[in-house]
Protein backbone atom coordinates (compact mmCIF):
# COMPACT_ATOMS: atom_id res chain seq x y z
CA UNK A 1 0.00 0.00 0.00
CA UNK A 2 3.02 2.47 0.79
CA UNK A 3 4.54 1.88 -2.65
CA UNK A 4 0.52 3.09 -4.44
CA UNK A 5 0.60 5.82 -2.29
CA UNK A 6 4.25 7.07 -3.70
CA UNK A 7 3.15 6.33 -6.91
CA UNK A 8 0.04 8.14 -6.59
CA UNK A 9 1.46 11.47 -5.41
CA UNK A 10 4.35 11.49 -8.24
CA UNK A 11 1.39 10.53 -10.73
CA UNK A 12 -1.00 13.74 -9.27
CA UNK A 13 2.16 16.05 -9.03
CA UNK A 14 3.18 15.34 -12.52
CA UNK A 15 -0.37 15.68 -14.09
CA UNK A 16 -1.00 18.79 -12.45
CA UNK A 17 2.14 20.07 -13.47
CA UNK A 18 0.79 19.18 -17.05
CA UNK A 19 -1.98 21.00 -16.72
CA UNK A 20 -0.38 23.81 -15.49
CA UNK A 21 2.09 24.28 -17.89
CA UNK A 22 -1.07 22.98 -21.41
CA UNK A 23 -2.91 26.43 -19.92
CA UNK A 24 0.10 28.75 -20.32
CA UNK A 25 0.57 27.19 -23.55
CA UNK A 26 -2.51 27.69 -24.69
CA UNK A 27 -2.65 30.96 -23.68
CA UNK A 28 0.68 31.38 -25.60
CA UNK A 29 -0.88 30.18 -28.73
CA UNK A 30 -3.96 31.94 -28.13
CA UNK A 31 -2.06 35.60 -28.32
CA UNK A 32 0.19 34.31 -31.59
CA UNK A 33 -2.80 32.81 -33.02
CA UNK A 34 -1.53 29.63 -33.50
CA UNK A 35 -3.01 25.92 -33.56
CA UNK A 36 -5.04 25.85 -29.88
CA UNK A 37 -5.90 22.84 -27.64
CA UNK A 38 -8.80 21.48 -27.39
CA UNK A 39 -11.10 22.15 -24.68
CA UNK A 40 -11.91 18.52 -24.37
CA UNK A 41 -8.72 17.55 -23.78
CA UNK A 42 -8.17 20.25 -20.96
CA UNK A 43 -11.35 18.43 -19.26
CA UNK A 44 -9.44 14.99 -19.91
CA UNK A 45 -6.81 15.99 -18.30
CA UNK A 46 -9.33 17.44 -15.16
CA UNK A 47 -10.87 14.16 -14.98
CA UNK A 48 -7.06 12.36 -14.98
CA UNK A 49 -6.52 14.32 -12.11
CA UNK A 50 -5.41 17.57 -13.39
CA UNK A 51 -7.82 20.01 -12.68
CA UNK A 52 -6.09 21.68 -10.23
CA UNK A 53 -3.09 22.44 -12.54
CA UNK A 54 -5.26 23.41 -15.23
CA UNK A 55 -7.69 25.88 -13.04
CA UNK A 56 -5.01 27.57 -11.04
CA UNK A 57 -3.27 27.77 -15.10
CA UNK A 58 -6.02 29.14 -16.54
CA UNK A 59 -5.96 31.68 -13.06
CA UNK A 60 -2.85 32.44 -13.25
CA UNK A 61 -2.58 32.96 -16.91
CA UNK A 62 -5.84 34.60 -17.26
CA UNK A 63 -7.23 31.72 -20.00
CA UNK A 64 -10.63 30.77 -20.24
CA UNK A 65 -12.01 32.71 -17.28
CA UNK A 66 -15.31 33.45 -18.83
CA UNK A 67 -16.04 30.15 -19.97
CA UNK A 68 -18.43 28.31 -17.19
CA UNK A 69 -16.99 25.32 -18.47
CA UNK A 70 -13.81 25.74 -16.78
CA UNK A 71 -14.69 28.10 -13.82
CA UNK A 72 -17.07 25.33 -12.45
CA UNK A 73 -16.61 22.50 -13.95
CA UNK A 74 -12.88 21.88 -13.83
CA UNK A 75 -13.53 22.99 -9.68
CA UNK A 76 -16.55 20.57 -9.46
CA UNK A 77 -14.07 17.57 -11.11
CA UNK A 78 -11.65 18.63 -8.23
CA UNK A 79 -13.76 18.63 -5.47
CA UNK A 80 -15.37 15.53 -6.48
CA UNK A 81 -12.24 13.51 -7.14
CA UNK A 82 -10.99 15.06 -3.48
CA UNK A 83 -13.94 13.47 -2.34
CA UNK A 84 -13.01 10.06 -3.73
CA UNK A 85 -9.88 10.20 -2.59
CA UNK A 86 -10.61 11.13 0.80
CA UNK A 87 -13.13 8.01 1.08
CA UNK A 88 -10.13 5.69 -0.39
CA UNK A 89 -7.90 6.51 2.25
CA UNK A 90 -10.74 6.38 4.91
CA UNK A 91 -11.52 3.36 3.88
CA UNK A 92 -7.67 1.83 3.22
CA UNK A 93 -6.59 3.34 6.50
CA UNK A 94 -8.56 1.48 8.53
Amino acid sequence: MDNFIIYFTVYFILINITGFIIAGLDKYWAIRKKWRMAEKRFLLLAVMGGGLGVFTGCLIFNHKIRNRKFMIGIPAICITEAVVILLLIGKYSI
